[in-house]
């Protein structure tokens, strides 16, 4: 780069880069950069805006560059900045949990509905990582009575991070599933387990190439943690209890299928923004 660096410059420069690099469009590239640039100097993107031509130091743009490099190899923003946005709050996230994603936002829609406010509630969060689900609901819903289970302490630890952030109550356990629950029952479960087959090529492209593999693949078919849920989830709801699971855009049928082969009552599958059926459901009979 000729000339002495700027704010503008270097982020010209990196969106160009990243723009070529990462394949994104020429505004998404642009945000991406503008978004490094804030996080590596601790400012605000209206600084960005008013100092655009001021002079850079050396140790400004060594540490932009730094993260650049990271960005330019894969690696996701939400990791660059240890943080994501989810239903309107800031959720930590790091390597050793599932980047939160606007179409699970679609499953906190549908367990909201099943929630009255009024009424407190017994609620389960199968798989919780970051806790963006189980501290969202316990949020959105104070008196429901909200437990998470992980079987990784790592996440767990991301979990009770953001649920201490947050001021939300939440009951945060290591559990392989419904492994350490005994037999407790629940008004409602929720999850968003892993769904991707094993052989998946989309696991070796892109942001998944950076998050826990045992967050995203499940069998040869992307099902086998589904089925699992399914066959198990009855022993654990309450009579006419709901049952709410996120899963892969091709696997409403088959999901709703084991739905209904466990005692899960008239099955169906709600579509997210871009119209694809992304959750499934029902309730247990009573």
């Amino acid at each position: 780069m000729k000339g002495e660096a700027t704010a503008a410059s270097l982020i010209h420069d990196a969106t160009v880069r990243i723009a070529a690099t990462l394949g994104l469009d020429h505004r998404e590239a642009r945000l991406e950069a503008r978004v490094l640039a804030a996080f590596a100097w601790k400012v605000s993107s209206a600084w960005l805006i008013a100092h655009d031509t001021d002079p850079l130091t050396q140790t400004q743009n060594e540490q932009f560059q730094t993260l650049l490099t990271r960005r330019l190899a894969g690696e996701p923003v939400a990791y660059l900045l240890g943080t994501r946005e989810f239903y309107g709050r800031p959720f930590l996230v790091s390597p050793d949990v599932l980047i939160p994603r606007p179409d699970t936002e679609l499953l906190i829609e549908l367990a909201l509905a099943r929630l009255p406010p009024d009424q407190a509630m017994e609620v389960l969060d199968l798989g919780t990582g970051s806790g963006c689900i189980a501290v969202t609901l316990a949020l959105e819903r104070p008196l429901a009575r909200v437990t998470a289970v992980d079987r990784s302490p790592a996440a767990l630890a991301i979990a009770q991070r953001n649920a201490d952030i947050l001021n939300a109550r939440v009951e945060l356990l290591t559990s392989d599933w419904f492994a350490a629950l005994a037999d407790r029952r629940f008004d409602l479960i929720v999850s968003n387990p892993p769904y991707i087959a094993v052989s998946d090529p989309h696991l070796a492209r892109g942001d998944v190439r950076f998050e826990p593999l045992s967050a995203l693949a499940a069998g040869h078919d992307g099902l086998a943690d589904l089925r699992l849920l399914a066959a198990a989830a009855r022993a654990h709801l309450k009579p006419g209890g709901a049952l709410l699971v996120e899963h892969g855009y091709d696997q409403a049928d088959a999901v709703q299928a084991l739905l209904r082969m466990s005692g899960i009552r008239h099955p169906q599958s709600w579509a997210d923004l871009s119209g694809t059926l992304r959750v499934s459901g029902g309730e247990l009979s009573e």
